[in-house]
């Protein structure tokens, strides 16, 4: 796809792709600026709680205060795009029903706004790219199957750890390889006790909300991000939580591998992480039963076989995000998307929890996510990680015992329960994307 071209052919006619974009935390505030050095792009619009984020972030790309508009109104929004100026806006809702905008991207990591955004957005017909695994995990195929009738496109980002690896799988699966293994570097064993109080100094000194710190170090956005790789492609966790082992780039393909060839894996086609020198970077292990093709595969210093690495050193995160939104708006096409549920992230206490608590957000010291194949989350009456938060326990649950139904009542208000519940009615009855 010529993505550069398309893109250079529209700033010369002046028909810029126009983003909308809800959260300007770290990774929305660095989108916003990549957005700003690229030909035929530009965040226009951006919503915020604080909406000093927002502004601070247009500033430092050194847009005047005269070009920026700060309002709750959607005509004066409206306008304001149309003469060529920028929105700013606390109403994240109020974005997708902006005229102007071509795509609107969810950057909150909050499943409660980004189900919300997701699905107006898709009423008004705008595509949606989802900076927010944590919510494609729990409604992503009905925002898809929603999307799809709406003639517009849903889709996680690319530059996420699930959409660069989807890339590699889908290179793999086209030239007719069976992917073995799909998965993902992790800098850092789990830390099942990581909380923002205990990642605070790190946090602070990397830029990063505690909270989300605490998120990656307690394994729950390990967790979500190969969830996704896992409803995208059908490939499943080999156990619940996966096997996580230390393994270098040059063990990958020995180690995440079947049993019977020395491996971990009690069968193929799962998806994994691994704790060894591989982080940042993202990996698919293949093999291919054809004799010559494993010789060429030689020839070209992939290794003896039968088991070869597919290996991508790096993912750029927010900064790829873009090649998603022009493959959405040029092309129509999606980066990832979650079709069904075959695996689900579950809740796991991460503390003591009494009756009455209400549970904070993904990274408080309340919970962890954990991933378990969706028939077995079914089967033990687990609760989703992205429905917990704002839940109240309802008997007490013990440090690493599971939620379920019987001991914790999600928020049954919350848009993204009430969106849940209309997804599992929907693909029960054998809906699919």
């Amino acid at each position: 796809m010529e993505i550069y071209e398309r893109l250079c052919e529209r700033a010369a006619n002046g028909h810029e792709i126009q983003v909308g974009q809800v959260g300007c935390g770290h990774m929305g505030s660095g989108l916003a600026h990549v957005t700003h050095q690229m030909v035929g792009m530009e965040t226009r619009a951006i919503s915020d709680i604080d909406v000093n984020r927002p502004l601070q972030a247009l500033q430092a790309m050194g847009i005047p205060e005269s070009a920026i508009v700060t309002t709750n109104d959607l005509g004066q929004a409206t306008d304001a795009l149309n003469a060529g100026q920028y929105v700013v806006t606390e109403d994240a809702v109020l974005l997708t029903q902006i005229e102007p905008l071509h795509a609107i991207v969810e950057a909150t990591g909050l499943t409660e706004v980004g189900s919300a955004v997701a699905w107006h957005a898709i009423m008004n017909s705008k595509h949606v790219i989802m900076l927010n695994v944590e919510t494609d995990v729990t409604v992503g195929p009905i925002l898809h199957q929603l999307a799809q009738k709406a003639g517009c496109v849903y889709t996680a980002a690319s530059g996420d750890e699930p959409g660069v690896c989807k890339m590699l799988y889908n290179f793999a699966s086209t030239l007719g390889f069976e992917v073995v293994c799909l998965g993902k570097g992790k800098n850092n064993p789990i830390d099942l006790d990581a909380t923002p109080e205990s990642c605070y100094e790190e946090a602070m000194g990397k830029g990063m909300n505690p909270k989300m710190l605490s998120a990656f170090k307690d394994g729950s956005k390990t967790m979500v991000e190969l969830a996704a790789m896992s409803n995208a492609t059908g490939l499943v966790p080999d156990v619940p939580g996966m096997h996580g082992p230390k393994a270098d780039v040059a063990d990958l393909s020995r180690v995440l591998v079947p049993e019977k060839d020395g491996g971990v894996l009690s069968q193929r086609g799962c998806i994994d992480y691994s704790t060894g020198k591989v982080a940042p970077g993202v990996f698919c292990i293949i093999t291919s039963p054809d004799g010559r093709i494993r010789t060429d595969m030689k020839f070209l210093s992939m290794g003896d076989g039968p088991y070869y690495t597919l290996y991508r050193p790096y993912h750029l995160c927010n900064i790829e995000t873009p090649i998603s939104i022009a493959e959405a708006v040029l092309y129509g096409e999606s980066t990832i998307v979650s079709r069904s549920l075959v695996s689900e992230v579950v809740t796991i206490a991460k503390r003591d929890l009494r009756p009455g608590e209400i549970l904070g957000e993904i990274g408080s010291p309340d919970m962890l996510g954990r991933t378990y194949t969706y028939e077995q989350a079914q089967a033990l009456d687990a609760v989703p990680l992205g429905l917990a938060t704002g839940g109240r326990v309802m008997a007490e649950i013990k440090k690493g015992e599971l939620l379920t139904n019987a001991n914790f009542s999600p928020d049954q208000d919350g848009f993204v329960y009430k969106l849940r519940q209309l997804q599992d009615a929907q693909f029960q009855h054998g809906a699919r994307g």
